[in-house]
């Protein structure tokens, strides 16, 4: 090595951020090494390297002794004195041992050196900048697939979308440019992991965050999302400003704004509904599109009943259950549906009767 490789790891500081310093320390470290393979040494050994030229020193490390029992790591008292008289026992002699063919050892050394902590630091860049883009979103190139993984390029790295993170109505071909939610950044002996999601509620938060400027600038704020991917979506939006819709602002013109998002989730139904601190209304908001007569609470068993009319019972628990299932989700509260009919059955509905005889008795008592 040389004053030139010596400017190459300043530049190489510069540029990559690698400190100098420690790639030296890790060179010596190696030549040490390498020096103990190639010249069958086994003694203690120290490697310096000159900061200025490059010039490379190696150094056996003896201990000073009365009697010597092994010469590769001890030295006489007398020997240490004929170096130096100031050497007493137990002090550390060095002397020169370097190889005249030691540089052709130090030159490939330091290239593996050099090369591995590039590396290395190419890795550490990478992870500190996706290790902040943990639960954002961003696109990619799927590149491959296997039984296991769909590999999609971010640029810098390669990310991995899981079997049971990918969306059951989808598929996924070579070159597809796709966005994903990064659900986790993980450092591994080949670099950092990233694992990325087309399922998670998150990806539906994003989405709208980038589709409805109301919601980037915080005039909106979604409350809650609840998510069955690839098929149906709630949220819940809320506006602090009495005079800002939620909901037409993520609808948009034309319903301009969600169209895009379902567009992007391959057809994947989303009810936007307004969300509200009293659960009684945003119960019956959740249940949306169906109409609801009444929602009574339990506040103990973070409970509701919910009436609706008869017409609308299929309407209200969905197919399978799921905009029930969905709403639950969304609330936070178990729902408990019933029929109009069936509720009135039970006495815990009044019947149009009992209305009509409510009326005429509050009539009386008016009178």
């Amino acid at each position: 090595m040389n004053s030139d490789f010596m400017d190459a790891l300043t530049t190489l500081e510069k540029d990559k951020g690698i400190s100098k310093e420690i790639i030296i320390e890790a060179i010596e470290a190696a030549l040490i090494s390498g020096y103990k393979r190639n010249f069958n040494q086994a003694q203690n050994v120290r490697v310096d390297i000159n900061r200025e030229n490059g010039s490379i020193r190696v150094f056996a490390r003896k201990q000073v002794v009365e009697e010597v029992f092994d010469s590769r790591l001890e030295i006489s008292e007398e020997a240490a004195k004929a170096i130096n008289p100031q050497y007493e026992v137990d002090d550390i002699v060095e002397i020169e041992v370097t190889p005249k063919d030691f540089g052709r050892i130090a030159a490939q050394t330091a290239k593996q050196v050099v090369t591995q902590r590039v590396r290395e630091a190419e890795r550490g860049i990478i992870y500190a900048d996706f290790i902040d883009r943990e639960e954002d979103i961003m696109t990619g190139i799927v590149q491959r697939q296997d039984s296991r993984f769909i590999y999609v390029d971010l640029g810098k790295v390669e990310a991995l979308l899981p079997l049971t993170e990918q969306m059951p109505n989808e598929t996924y071909k070579h070159n597809d440019r796709i966005k994903a939610y990064i659900t986790k950044v993980e450092k591994t002996t080949k670099g950092p992991q990233i694992l990325i999601s087309r399922t998670h509620p998150g990806l539906l938060k994003r989405l709208f965050e980038l589709e409805v400027p109301e919601i980037y600038d915080g005039t909106v704020e979604i409350k809650s999302v609840a998510r069955e991917a690839g098929d149906r979506s709630k949220i819940s939006v809320h506006a602090e400003n009495p005079e800002v819709d939620p909901v037409g602002s993520c609808v948009g013109p034309k319903g301009q704004r969600v169209q895009t998002i379902v567009n992007e989730l391959k057809g994947e139904k989303i009810d936007i509904v307004r969300w509200c601190e009293d659960p009684i209304e945003y119960v019956a908001n959740a249940l949306s599109p169906a109409k609801v007569l009444q929602v009574k609470v339990d506040e103990e068993e973070k409970m509701t009943q919910v009436i609706v009319p008869d017409y609308q019972l299929s309407l209200a628990i969905g197919k399978r259950g799921q905009n029930a299932r969905l709403a639950a989700k969304l609330t936070g509260w178990k729902i408990d549906i019933k029929s109009q009919s069936d509720a009135e059955s039970l006495g815990l509905y009044p019947s149009e009767s009992e209305e009509v005889n409510q009326q005429e008795e509050s009539f009386e008592e008016l009178e």
